[in-house]
């Protein structure tokens, strides 16, 4: 990729390189410890970061760990919240290993998610970005969901572009082979496929890099290690990704049963606020389940979680609408 990006322009491919080499000899601080678990199923643990009142459970994607909502002390979206008086808790979904090849994304919300969701006492509210948006707004009605926000969540896996759709499957085609020999699916073979959905900006931020100050440098680190951090996927939560949402859509067409029943989100009975990014390369704006109150937000995947504007654009419209519906019997 890098020599396809920049093979008219040789001092650019060695600005990349310097940039990557300072990636990769920075220093790194220590991640903070882990914060107290009050219930764990199986691998999974729910971790409180403190507050009050009606638990608002963030759920995290099973691609990349679940410390981008907890990048940095003045990156953490859950210590915020938590500072403004609301009880909250994040899902860990831990590293699963070839016992648990055959757990599928359903399976994570059957067995792991919704047992942790039942010792709380009461109806939370799911929140949950990226993937784990999507698993929360299927889990919401087995979980008698108090109210559910999605931050960056797919639902019409058909809302992809076509040419990302077909990237997406020659990838689970090359790598399923060996990901069925392990069990599990590597990390690598998915953030592989993020790179490829822009290949010019994945070259042009190492290129930036070579020549960042100090403070950039520690947060591109900080970023970065996230984006390319992350236990493997199951075997069958792979396959479900790939085969059944990317491929058949079965979200959003209404075929994905959980507990028992089809998930349609247009007859939940809690609200529902959509924080949808119309400037994502990762979950476009056209795959959001188009349900509840969408608020439309002016920046990236990422950027609109952590980042100099994500306080303003996502985290205080999110405190209010979770304030509000928190409150609400």
């Amino acid at each position: 990729m890098l020599r396809s990006e920049t093979a008219q322009d040789p001092d650019r491919r060695a600005a990349a390189l310097r940039g990557l080499a300072r990636y990769q000899s920075a220093l790194r601080p220590p991640r903070p410890a882990a914060m107290p678990a009050v219930a764990t199923a199986g691998r999974a643990a729910l971790r409180d970061y403190g507050g009050q009142g009606r638990p608002v459970v963030f759920v995290p994607s099973l691609i990349n760990p679940p410390f981008v909502l907890d990048l940095a002390a003045d990156q953490s979206l859950l210590r915020w919240l938590a500072s403004h008086g609301l009880r909250t808790l994040l899902v860990n979904w831990g590293g699963p290993t070839h016992a648990d090849r055959e757990q599928d994304v359903t399976a994570h919300i059957e067995r792991l998610l919704l047992p942790m969701l039942a010792t709380l006492g009461q109806p939370p509210v799911l929140v949950g970005y990226c993937l784990g948006g999507t698993i929360a707004l299927a889990a919401a009605r087995a979980a008698r969901a108090h109210a559910v926000g999605l931050i960056a969540a797919p639902w019409h896996f058909s809302g992809f572009p076509a040419h990302a759709r077909a990237e997406i499957a020659a990838l689970w085609d090359a790598a399923r082979p060996a990901c069925e020999a392990f069990g599990l699916v590597p990390m690598e073979v998915l953030q592989s496929g993020f790179w490829k959905l822009d290949p010019a900006r994945t070259i042009a931020k190492y290129e930036a890099l070579a020549t960042a100050d100090n403070a950039a440098l520690a947060r591109f680190v900080a970023l970065e290690d996230w984006a390319n951090a992350g236990a493997p996927l199951t075997l069958a939560a792979g396959r479900q990704m790939f085969e059944d949402f990317f491929k058949a859509d079965t979200p959003g067409t209404g075929a994905w049963r959980v507990a028992g029943d089809l998930v349609d989100p247009a007859t939940l009975d809690c609200p529902v606020a959509d924080f949808v990014s119309l400037t994502d390369r990762i979950v476009p704006a056209g795959t959001s389940a188009s349900v509840g109150i969408r608020h439309d937000i002016d920046a990236g995947h990422v950027g609109m979680v952590v980042g100099s504007r994500s306080r303003a654009l996502l985290w205080e419209p999110l405190a209010d609408w979770l304030k509000t519906v928190a409150l609400a019997r």
